[in-house]
């Protein structure tokens, strides 16, 4: 008998515009910030939203805030810990798209690390990705995207730590967009973002921190959540975008 040559592997069909409405979105560190900004984002383009945290309090007091809980669910998970991730996402087959925004930063000279404490950051990154890449099962013309940060190209001293994992997420976005097409794989790296994030940050000023920073940049002000969401919702809605980095950074890569 002849050998018949497989037909190649094409993309899913789709119109040329995807849209999020009824689509499942799951955004892991979906509780506050950035994450909490893609959720509203994606509720407003008519997507019902996971909102996955370690913390069931700061979940609860998110979905209460957001304008349509009927298309809201909550996850209390540490995306870390493997067993417990695979099991969850399991149970939340099929999505259409993810959106990784977790972190939990780190900044210490390099000759005071604390390695343990170090292991957490690049963990609550990379880790996170990779379990997620490993075990989430997407619906036709799906998206992966992994928040990442403009330290990789613009560190600070004492930022070794975030730096390092940023780079490498964004690394594993292209690569991952090789291995899992055709689902779409993509990292959004943004700048300075007003976010909760600062506010617990040690012996910060905030304000006045943001104001010398904003100086710098080309747009003269920091970022808002709203606005990296809205980058979010591009990468998950362009079904011609795979393999990119999309920086929204006010310039900070410039100056």
């Amino acid at each position: 008998m002849p050998h018949r040559p497989m037909a190649p592997r094409g993309p899913p069909h789709y119109s040329w515009g995807i849209t999020l409405d009824k689509q499942q979105v799951l955004v892991v560190g979906g509780s506050s910030g950035i994450g909490l900004a893609v959720a509203r984002a994606s509720l407003e383009a008519g997507a019902h939203v996971t909102l996955a945290s370690r913390s069931e309090e700061k979940l609860a007091r998110a979905a209460a805030g957001l304008a349509t809980p009927d298309r809201v669910r909550t996850l209390a998970l540490d995306i870390t810990d493997e067993a417990r991730t695979r099991e969850a996402l399991e149970r939340l087959v099929p999505q259409h798209h993810i959106v990784l925004t977790a972190v939990d930063p780190y900044y210490q000279p390099i000759r005071q690390f604390d390695l343990a404490r170090a292991r957490r950051t690049l963990d609550s990154k990379l880790l996170a990705a990779l379990h997620l890449a490993r075990y989430a099962r997407f619906e036709p013309a799906g998206s992966l995207t992994f928040v990442t940060g403009v330290a990789s190209e613009r560190p600070s001293p004492g930022g070794a730590a975030i730096a390092a994992v940023n780079g490498a997420v964004n690394a594993l976005a292209r690569a991952l967009a090789l291995e899992l097409a055709p689902l779409r794989v993509n990292a959004l790296s943004p700048g300075w973002v007003d976010t909760p994030l600062w506010d617990a940050t040690p012996g910060l000023d905030k304000s006045r921190a943001f104001d010398t920073h904003a100086r710098r940049l080309p747009v003269g002000r920091v970022g808002r959540p709203e606005e990296v969401a809205r980058a979010a919702r591009f990468l998950m809605e362009n079904g011609f975008t795979t393999g990119e980095v999309l920086h929204v950074d006010g310039g900070h890569r410039l100056v």
